[in-house]
């Protein structure tokens, strides 16, 4: 079970919005005791996009299932010692405060490993704690313009905008994924640790491909030119007669024969190789997917092993059959709520639904964690 890797770890999540609360997530989804601070206001992820009959988004519900949550004013003294007395039994605290910050607050680094020096403590942020941008505002966008990324991302034409926010998610993942490190080191020496995670680096971090390309003279990457890029035949997107999209992965050769004589174009076989960007042989792909349905489509390659599928909408991606035998979307029609659920099966079992978000006070959290 899944469910019981983390059993005793107690994590003291005081982040907002989606990074640091998704961290959060996944290590409650792993079996750790999650405890949310929120000031009085609230997390601005309560008010986030949609709202539910109560006012609250559903969004902030399903990224912080399976926690409780209590609310706390640091900027008091009783505030500030109820934090202390939980630091002192934690084992984990994520914060996504700017630089700083934390430390006005009077849980600087020093006061920290003073109150629990076996605590680990990652800083969540969108910059990191030190550089010229550490105090600089941002958001998954401005990330991905700043990492390079963008700039290969879309059509020939511009940049597009990916949805859902790729830094916000990643960043999170990175950051439970050092935390268990960290857990993991602590079990051997008994040793706290400082994390600091940026949500810039992270998308920085996945730009090897490009920079490398960038540095080799008449070789750099571009949008619509290259083999990732959408400068190929075999790995294009197409839309259909219908207004709907297919995605081609056939970038193997046994893979883009396969699909060239599924669809009686054996021509095309020995064009895979053409120099890129691939104009002309795209326009000619393009213009065949043109000619038909969606529905033709699929039903013409649903046993072609070839990389294709159909371009899903959100609605249809739970009722996908793969979808509903693997049990990794969870429905709820009266909340009219779909949650996807945490990506893994362990000891032959999906994962299991998350409980609803819970409300509590700091006292109550704090009997439970001395228990």
């Amino acid at each position: 079970m899944l469910s019981d890797c983390l059993t005793g770890i107690r994590v003291l999540d005081l982040s907002q919005y989606l990074p640091g609360p998704f961290a959060t997530q996944l290590l409650g989804d792993l079996g750790a005791e999650v405890l949310k601070v929120e000031p009085p206001a609230g997390d601005p992820m309560r008010s986030f996009i949609l709202a539910d009959g109560d006012g609250v988004s559903p969004f902030y519900k399903q990224v912080n299932a399976g926690k409780a949550v209590a609310e706390l004013d640091l900027k008091t003294p009783v505030g500030r010692e109820s934090l202390a007395e939980l630091v002192r039994v934690a084992d984990v605290l994520l914060e996504s405060y700017r630089p700083g910050v934390l430390e006005r607050l009077g849980f600087g680094r020093e006061r920290l490993e003073q109150l629990n020096s076996s605590l680990v403590h990652c800083a969540l942020s969108g910059f990191g704690q030190s550089g010229p941008c550490r105090e600089r505002a941002g958001h998954d966008l401005t990330y991905l313009a700043m990492s390079g990324m963008l700039s290969l991302t879309g059509t020939a034409q511009t940049p597009v905008i990916p949805f859902p926010p790729i830094c916000d998610y990643a960043a999170g993942k990175q950051a439970a994924t050092t935390i268990l490190a960290a857990l993991l080191r602590r079990g051997r020496t008994g040793r706290g640790a400082f994390i600091d995670v940026s949500l810039f680096e992270m998308a920085l971090s996945w730009q090897s491909f490009g920079l490398t390309a960038a540095g080799r003279p008449g070789e750099t990457f571009g949008r619509g030119r290259d083999l990732l890029t959408g400068g190929a035949a075999c790995y294009q997107i197409y839309r259909t007669a219908d207004d709907r999209f297919v995605a081609l992965g056939a970038i193997e050769e046994k893979f883009w024969r396969r699909f060239c004589e599924t669809v009686e174009r054996p021509d095309w076989i020995g064009r895979q190789r053409q120099p890129l960007p691939q104009t002309e042989l795209i326009g000619e792909v393009a213009a065949l997917f043109a000619g038909e349905t969606l529905a033709h489509w699929r039903s013409l390659f649903v046993k072609v092993d070839c990389c294709f599928e159909p371009v899903l909408e959100q609605h249809e991606v739970p009722d996908h059959p793969h979808v509903r035998q693997r049990g990794l979307v969870q429905i709820y029609p009266r909340e009219r709520r779909t949650e996807a659920l945490f990506p893994a099966w362990v000891d032959g079992r999906p994962p299991q639904p998350r409980q609803p978000l819970s409300k509590v006070t700091a006292a109550e959290a704090l009997a439970m964690w001395k228990e």
